[in-house]
């Protein structure tokens, strides 16, 4: 093969980022130099300057641990301190090696050369066994949402090649890694010196039939641990050279954006389109993660730095509470209540830890109660914000889930975090020094004024299945007959008051509460309310039902069979999920629960909407909600 022909091969290759960690002398930076050097990823001038050092230091073999180990300190200590990345290819994939400390005074180290792996080769010294930083570095790992983890057993040459061991050690670490949140482990005996299951089969271990670990690193599935679903653009720079063009430069932190997209410019909500996509080579019909682009939108809208442009209707959390995962990285230990600087994608924002909810023990995974957190140690802590940060849950958004914390004092870096919830502090019994007020003017008034009993017809029901064309419908009929009622549709409150969630279960059930306490409202100032929400989850209906009181709740499942939905598809929306486009849909990635004992069961898959607007009317005559008398509007 010539040599453009092997550049050209090389550039089409997969990339695979990769770090290696593992507690002190466990041999990782030793096989990430036997890896170089086997897979011929050393130029000549490195290998002769390795050979070199290691003569000097008195050693007759080559010490491959050199190869990364470049710090005066390290090769003098023997250790790794800082994190060396070293780049290497073969035919079939290209790779980026982050080779990190495994001491516990540079755990630190190690959380940030991991932070964009794609998968981490855990070391585990045959002769050892497994030790409690090779632990804390597993839970980072699986916290930081690497999907493939490497435990390589090392130095197996000191232990006779031994099979037994190699396989006690495997189920001691699938013990305890049984309630890390990491897919795919893989386990692989090898001997980092003598180069076996390296770069190639060991002739000592023939009871192993796996791949050696440049095979296993190239054959890997590469699923990527970006978002390409949720459009995220965190605004870097505001382009403006002139009068006749404004730009909006960033990274695109995930999803995917295209020309005449309707967008989204958070945290001010303006609506615009996308006119133009700038990128690196010119104008581009679209971008996606993790492209730096220029953005230019149709309309003129205030937009500077930290502020995000999304996708309408798919938006991230606005969240001044959080909760976070946060691995201290700081001598001075973490201090509740005092001031730190929350770095998040392109925005800082003043904050405090308000409390440490615990401390996690690596060795066993367990929970500890905390007041605090030191060096390297790692826990579940809440923040308050001054400001509204624009963020997603780190295990489906890297980009917008993870931040780091800042001491303003210092400007050093005391902590990485990352979000794996938000507080709804107003549902959730937060708010103090409070009291309920109530007017003079009775229920029975305000019936007796508007001649109707106040109620909320709580329409459930598949996306597609009618609900909206029902709910409107009947809101028709009521107001021709003389009531007064006011249709919550799902679509309209997420313009509005719950533009800020999305639909995970957390945030499908902070969705209903809102609703909920909204028809509450409503039907206490006398009005007839008609819901119009897919509240896929019978205990979201529930609780609603006890917000707004059994009394003046009525359940409505609009019934229509999946396929008839799909096949409406008034949105387009199950065609982008069964594309991939729409993750946790229901009726296709997410369940839908029915109603098991419903005020009414309408049949819109087999009936006409006329029809089922008359069978609600006739149960609210029946419920005393309407007079069964009245059937014109007065005065008509």
């Amino acid at each position: 093969m010539d040599l453009d022909s092997l550049l050209a091969q090389v550039q089409r290759a997969d990339l695979l980022r990769f770090a290696t960690a593992g507690s002190v002398d466990d041999g990782k930076s030793t096989l990430i130099g036997r890896l170089l050097a086997d897979a011929q990823g050393l130029y000549d001038d490195q290998l002769a300057a390795v050979r070199t050092a290691s003569t000097r230091n008195g050693q007759v073999e080559i010490d491959w641990a050199l190869v990364t180990d470049g710090l005066k300190a390290e090769r003098e200590q023997r250790i790794t301190i800082d994190v060396a990345y070293r780049h290497f290819s073969t035919p079939r994939r290209r790779f980026i090696i982050a080779d990190t400390p495994g001491h516990e005074q540079y755990t630190r180290n190690m959380a940030t050369g991991s932070s964009t792996a794609d998968l981490a080769v855990i070391l585990v010294d045959a002769s050892q066994g497994v030790l409690t930083q090779s632990k804390r570095h597993g839970f980072i790992a699986s916290q930081l949402g690497i999907p493939h983890l490497v435990v390589a057993v090392n130095k197996m040459d000191l232990v006779d090649w031994s099979e037994d061991t190699f396989c006690r050690l495997r189920e001691a670490y699938l013990t305890w890694s049984a309630k890390l949140r990491c897919p795919d482990i893989t386990f692989i005996p090898v001997s980092a010196l003598l180069g076996d299951n390296v770069a190639r089969r060991s002739e000592h271990m023939p009871w192993y039939d796996g791949p050696t670990l440049l095979g296993h690193l190239e054959s890997v599935p590469l699923v990527g641990t970006g978002n390409l679903i949720d459009f995220r653009f965190p605004v870097q720079y505001v382009s403006r050279p002139n009068a006749e063009f404004r730009g909006y430069c960033g990274t695109v932190a995930s999803g995917v954006v295209r020309l005449d997209e309707e967008v989204v410019v958070l945290p001010s909500g303006r609506w615009s389109r996308v006119a133009r996509i700038i990128g690196p080579q010119g104008d581009v019909d679209h971008a996606f993660w993790p492209q730096a682009v220029t953005l230019c939108l149709a309309d003129e809208i205030d937009i500077a730095r930290g502020d995000m442009i999304v996708r309408a209707g798919n938006l991230p959390w606005t969240a001044r509470e959080v909760e976070a995962i946060c691995v201290w990285m700081d001598e001075a230990p973490l201090r509740v209540a005092q001031p730190y600087l929350v770095k998040h994608t392109t925005r800082s924002v003043k904050a405090e830890v308000s409390e440490v909810t615990y401390r996690i023990d690596p060795n066993a995974l367990h929970r500890q109660p905390a007041g605090t957190l030191g060096l390297n140690e790692i826990g579940r802590v809440r923040l308050h914000l001054h400001q509204p940060i624009l963020c997603d849950e780190y295990s489906r958004n890297r980009a917008t889930g993870s931040f780091i914390l800042v001491d303003p004092t210092t400007n050093g870096t005391v902590a990485a975090g990352m979000v794996i919830d938000r507080l709804h502090v107003a549902g959730g019994g937060a708010a103090r020094n409070i009291t309920r007020h109530r007017g003079r003017v009775t229920p029975g008034e305000r019936a007796a004024l508007l001649g109707q009993e106040p109620a909320t017809l709580w329409l459930t029901g598949l996306s597609g299945s009618g609900k909206s064309t029902v709910a409107y419908a009947l809101e028709e009929e009521l107001v021709a007959l003389g009531y007064t009622c006011m249709v919550l549709d799902g679509d309209n409150l997420r313009h509005g008051l719950c533009r800020d969630l999305g639909f995970s279960p957390a945030d499908r059930a902070e969705n209903i509460r809102r609703l909920a306490e909204v028809a509450k409202l409503f039907c206490d100032a006398g009005l007839i309310v008609i819901t119009a929400f897919i509240s896929p989850y019978r205990a979201d209906r529930d609780s609603a039902r006890e917000i707004i009181g059994a009394d003046r709740f009525l359940e409505a499942y609009v019934d229509a069979p999946l396929a008839e939905c799909e096949r409406r598809d008034p949105k387009g929306l199950y065609a982008k999920a069964r594309s991939g486009e729409i993750p946790g849909f229901t009726g296709i990635s997410a369940p839908y629960e029915a109603p098991e004992q419903p005020a009414l069961h309408l049949d819109s898959g087999s009936r006409d909407v006329p029809s089922l607007v008359a069978e609600t009317l006739g149960e609210l005559r029946r419920r005393g909600v309407i007079d069964a008398g009245r059937r014109a509007a007065p005065g008509a």
